[in-house]
Parts: C-alpha cells; sequence; structure tokens
C-alpha cells in the first residue's frame, strides 16, 4: 500500500473491526474452566546462554529458572526470524518469514517520505494469534513493545485482536528506557518525568505496573497475556537501585559512548554507558524480577494452576550500545548474533509452565515461532487456520497425543546482502551473500555432532545439499515490500 492511503486505511479497519466478531469486547469474554489463562514472555534480544538454567554463570536468573524446574525446558526452538518485527510477525501469524508479511524491521514514512512513529502494519486481512483467542472468549493485553504497525493503522494492536495495549508502539522508539512517551491505547501518554535530560519514569516499570493490573482485572476471565519486554536490548540502563547490584562487580570495563542526553524522541540512539557488563547483568536481572512479579501475582490470586507461562526470546543476543555478548558468553555453544542466521542468531530458549498439565522436564523436539498459534489455538478450541506453517506442539507439552514434526524449518533475512536458512533433522544450511553473489555455495552442518557449526560439510554430501536448495526456492512467495532476490534468479 502506498504511505498516503495509511489514514484512509486506519478509518476504513476501525469500521471493518467495530463491526466483525473479532470485536468482541471484553465484557463479552467469559470465564471456562476447561481453558487456561496464557501468558506468553517474550525478551527482547536474549541469547541462548542468558539464563542461568541454560548454562549462563556470570549472573543468575532464579525466577525464570523457577519456571524451568518446574516447566518444560526446550533445547532445539527457534524465533521467528534474527530481527525484531518479522520475529514478532511469525508469531503472530503462524507463518515462517517465506510467507509471513512483515519480514523485516521497515520504518513508516510519511507522503513526503519522512519517518513517522512505528513500523510498516501487518494487513487486518491476516488473522493473529489474538484474535483467534478472541473468537473463544479470551480477553486479551499487550504489554511492552509492538513493532507491527505503527499508531492507528489497521497493523496497530488494538486493531489486531488486543483489547488492552500499553508500551512503546514502534520498536525504535523502543530504543530509550526513559523516552518522552508511550501509548495507551490510542491514547498518547507524555511522561513528563522525563522532559528534557530528566530520567524519572522508567518504561519498563510503568510497562510492569500495567501487566500486573491487566492480571487482576481479569482474573475471574479467561486471559491472554502478551508480554513484549524490551529488555535487555539497548540502551543498558536500569534504575540505580538495580544497577547498584552489578555496580563494579565486573572488573575494570570499557566505556560505550553513544548521545549524552541526547532527544531520544528523535533518533532513537543509545545513550551512553560507563559500565556496559554490569548494566547487561542488571537488566537481565530485572527481566527476572519482572517474571517474579508475574507469577507471585498469579499464586495470589490462585491462578497459577490454571494458566500456562511460556518464555522465550525474539532472536538472538544483540552487540549494539556497548553490549558484549562474547564477555557473558551470550549464545552459549552457538555461532552467532542476531542478525545471523546461524544458531546463535535464531535458536532461543523456551520454557512452557503449567503446574497441572505440564511434566517438569527437557525436550529436544524442534519447534518455531510459528508453531505457538497453532499450539495455543489447539489448546483453547480456537479456530486453527489450515495455511500456516505452524505445527502444534501440544502433545510435547502435554505428553498426550502424536506429536507431528516439521520436514523442514525455513528463514530468510532480505538485509545484509541476503540471507537463508533452512533446518531439516539434523541438517542446517546456510547461504550468505546471496544478493552479491549469484555463485554462493550452501553451507551444511550436522548439529547432532556439530552444534556450533564449524565444520563445513556440502561437499561430503551432495545430495543433502541439493534437497536444502530445492526446499529454499520453493518455501517462500515473493514480497514486493521486502523484496528478496534469489541467487537464481540473478543468473536467469
Amino acid at each position: 500500500m502506498k504511505n498516503s492511503s495509511l489514514f484512509y486505511l486506519a478509518c476504513l479497519t476501525f469500521l471493518i473491526h467495530a463491526c466483525s466478531p473479532a470485536a468482541q469486547t471484553k465484557q463479552e469474554a467469559n470465564t471456562d474452566p476447561a481453558k487456561p489463562n496464557i501468558v506468553y514472555i517474550l525478551a527482547d534480544d536474549l541469547g541462548y546462554g542468558d539464563l542461568s538454567c541454560y548454562g549462563q554463570t556470570n549472573f543468575s536468573t532464579p525466577n525464570i529458572d523457577r519456571l524451568a524446574t518446574n516447566g518444560l525446558q526446550f533445547t532445539q526452538h527457534y524465533s521467528g526470524a534474527t530481527v525484531c518485527a518479522p520475529s514478532r510477525s511469525s508469531l503472530m501469524t503462524g507463518l515462517h518469514t517465506g510467507h509471513t508479511f512483515v519480514r523485516g524491521n521497515k520504518g513508516m514514512t510519511d507522503a513526503d517520505g519522512n519517518r513517522i512513529e512505528g513500523q510498516y502494519p501487518i494487513p487486518d486481512n491476516l488473522v493473529t494469534l489474538a484474535e483467534r483467542l478472541k473468537e473463544v472468549g479470551y480477553v486479551t493485553g499487550a504489554f511492552g513493545k509492538w513493532g507491527l504497525g505503527g499508531p492507528g493503522t489497521e497493523g496497530d494492536p488494538n486493531n489486531q485482536g488486543f483489547d488492552d495495549f500499553y508500551g512503546y508502539n514502534c520498536q525504535s522508539l523502543a530504543h530509550n528506557y526513559y523516552p518522552y512517551h508511550l501509548w495507551d491505547n490510542q491514547e498518547k501518554i507524555m511522561l513528563t518525568g522525563n522532559e528534557g535530560t530528566q530520567k524519572n519514569q522508567y518504561a519498563p516499570d510503568l510497562i510492569q505496573e500495567q501487566r500486573l493490573q491487566f492480571i487482576e482485572e481479569n482474573k475471574d476471565t479467561n486471559f491472554f497475556l502478551y508480554m513484549p519486554s524490551v529488555i535487555p536490548h539497548a540502551e543498558l540502563i536500569t534504575p540505580d537501585s538495580i544497577m547498584a547490584l552489578y555496580r563494579g562487580k565486573y572488573g575494570e570495563e570499557k566505556p560505550y559512548k553513544g548521545h549524552e542526553n541526547g532527544p531520544r524522541h528523535r533518533n532513537g540512539g543509545y545513550e551512553s554507558q560507563a559500565e556496559p557488563h554490569a548494566a547487561f547483568a542488571s537488566m537481565v536481572h530485572l527481566l527476572d524480577k519482572q517474571v517474579g512479579e508475574i507469577l507471585n501475582k498469579l499464586e495470589d490470586l490462585g491462578l497459577s494452576d490454571n494458566t500456562i507461562v511460556l518464555f522465550t526470546s525474539d532472536n538472538g543476543p544483540h552487540l549494539e550500545g556497548g553490549a558484549d555478548p562474547d564477555f557473558f558468553d551470550s549464545n552459549g555453544p552457538l555461532q552467532g548474533y542476531k542478525r545471523d542466521l546461524y544458531e546463535g542468531g535464531i535458536r532461543v530458549p523456551m520454557i512452557a509452565s503449567w503446574p497441572t498439565k505440564i511434566k517438569a522436564g527437557q525436550t529436544d523436539h524442534i519447534s518455531a515461532f510459528w508453531d505457538v498459534l497453532p499450539t495455543l489455538t489447539e489448546l483453547t478450541g480456537a479456530p486453527t487456520p489450515e495455511d500456516i506453517d505452524g505445527i502444534s506442539f501440544l502433545p510435547t507439552l502435554t505428553g498426550t497425543g502424536e506429536q507431528l514434526q516439521h520436514d523442514y524449518l525455513y528463514w530468510e533475512f532480505h538485509e545484509r546482502q541476503g540471507r537463508q536458512a533452512v533446518r531439516m533433522g539434523k541438517w542446517k544450511g546456510v547461504r550468505y551473500n546471496i544478493f552479491k553473489d549469484p555463485d554462493v555455495r550452501l553451507e551444511l552442518y550436522d548439529l547432532s555432532q556439530d552444534i556450533g557449526e564449524t565444520n563445513n560439510l556440502a561437499e561430503q554430501h551432495p545430495e543433502i545439499v541439493a534437497q536444502i536448495e530445492e526446499i529454499m526456492q520453493k518455501a517462500r512467495v515473493d514480497s514486493e515490500i521486502f523484496p528478496f532476490k534469489l541467487a537464481s534468479a540473478m543468473k536467469d
């Protein structure tokens, strides 16, 4: 669509939603004891090795570890993409990046080409996970970072099935933790405590208050709490009370030089940080603390036994704002970071806890973000669309029924000269610089023996290479908004 038509489409979308079954009000929601409440916690750029239950030793995450101890810990779960927006699009639609609408972090512009708040909107004709859950009586709330459509567009969370939204609509503005404003549904909330160079209102704390209030207000209904945290994405900063717990703990630090109390609402850049290691550890500490507050709230209200809690991350660890994933071994045994399609960019921690239904332990079931939608629709009895890429992993969670397996998992990334990856059983195929080099060779790794992707076996297994190359051709459709010109097309 053309940017000049976004306002018209936003108005039209409002009218459509107001008249559609998906516009079910919170008063129409109901409590069905057979349906669990759902809490889905999405960390931002948290690496596979950034939790102590996944091997982190430089700091601890006791509340998230409590989830793992009492729940099921996935060792082969994958994000929807290697950056924020397409990963969230995959989660909400059940489609991988060869099919989902949003495939990159594309910002919005006005008719004159000037940047405006928000990312390119997910279209109204796609039915999201939240909309599916509303069809079976759930109250839905999203609290944190959205990134799938600017305020008032068809991609606005209120237009995509969420009764309540509070937080950052635009992921660029979420680079700053003391922003000038947040959004409360359609109301722009100005944070007067952060005017000029002041830092008195820490956004993650404000957002957490709204999450806890949402649980309290909806304790007598079935609810879906989507918690897309901005932590621990840069900038690296926490309130002094949290930072003090780690200040000086990691020896002499190399300061990160960013902007100094600059116009946070305009450039979205990162502020300077004198102790980036301490700041990163304090941010994961805060994330863990907030997870504990959610769990405690559920327990206090007597909701724990009928609430499924899922915790994961949107992609691998980042390198921005002074972050140092190598120092913390944030990838554990994996290679690569955010924006990579090696395992470190897309394999993420995932924990599912439901005390009365999920047996504690670990699973090596291969799953991805696009599996979450069919899992939760099967769990709740909501309609599951047929034309998606996801496969329900509910049998893995409950230990009952037959668990279907993917023939393959597929990813593409239209930045960095084009990247593709396929997971097929134990095999992993990766191609980089697809746009630049039409003759680029596929790298092949046996993840059962080489989780770090260090030994390229492409020459030894040409038949596997051929299978994966065919998948890379067929497992996608073109997108005009997020163009991806394959090397084979460049040869023709």
